[in-house]
């Protein structure tokens, strides 16, 4: 699969991959279930190399490292790895500490993409998108899509609708300017602040989150049922 961003700037991506894949009744890590035989994590990378990331680092638990290592021993890309944290946020940041040395000009504007290993299926033109928002000068990016469901919010005496035209459920890759992500997570230890995602804590520090384009392909495989979506999405020939 050829790249969509032949750009020579290094694009890294922090790829969260701690999982432990309970939920979808796994005997392996959640980023190493197969899907038509191919690893979760395997085929995160691979989209994010086609969308124009160069290089990731893989958080994953230190025991059971080298099943981890062998589901990308064919990698399109070069591959980091790091310990994985007692939260997300800590985990981030353990792969954050292993980003390759730049002088601080080039690093302040690296663009670095958190991405969870679980959404196997994003497209490479998401990447791209995402990509090419933090080169246009956004501090912070998230790929969204609409919320199709119908949405109440519990109240004190019961319930209320909430309008769903407003709402927008987000995904991943986020994508950040290295400087940017690496003060926040900074600041995040410093104040021992937990938040929910890497825009929330690049708002912490005052940062204003640009929203792009996701796409449904880029689901997270969580459930055994998000595994029989998964299957058909290749069995159709989409995504990965």
């Amino acid at each position: 699969m050829g790249h969509i961003n032949n750009t020579p700037e290094p694009v890294v991506a922090i790829v969260v991959a701690a999982g432990s894949g309970s939920r979808l009744g796994a005997e392996v890590p959640k980023a190493l279930v197969p899907v038509a035989g191919v690893p979760l994590l395997a085929r995160a990378v691979t989209q994010l190399a086609a969308g124009g990331v160069t290089e990731v680092v893989v958080v994953a638990p230190a025991e059971g490292r080298q099943a981890f290592m062998d589901a990308l021993a064919d990698a399109p890309i070069p591959v980091l790895w790091a310990d994985g944290g007692a939260e997300r946020q800590h985990s981030v940041a353990h792969g954050l500490a292993m980003l390759p040395d730049l002088p601080e000009a080039d690093a302040e504007h690296q663009v670095v993409l958190v991405h969870d290993a679980a959404r196997a299926f994003l497209p490479a033109d998401m990447v791209a998108r995402v990509v090419e928002a933090v080169r246009g000068g956004a501090d912070a990016v998230v790929p969204v899509i609409p919320v199709t469901d119908s949405v109440r919010e519990l109240v004190d005496d019961g319930s209320t609708v909430v309008d769903r035209a407003r709402l927008r459920a987000v995904q991943t890759p986020q994508g950040f300017r290295r400087g940017v992500i690496e003060e926040a997570h900074r600041i995040l230890a410093e104040t021992e602040t937990i938040v929910t995602d890497d825009a929330a804590a690049a708002e912490y520090i005052g940062c204003t989150v640009t929203l792009v384009d996701g796409s449904r392909d880029a689901f997270k495989v969580t459930e055994p049922l998000d595994l029989v979506l998964a299957e058909a999405l290749v069995a159709s020939g989409g995504t990965a």
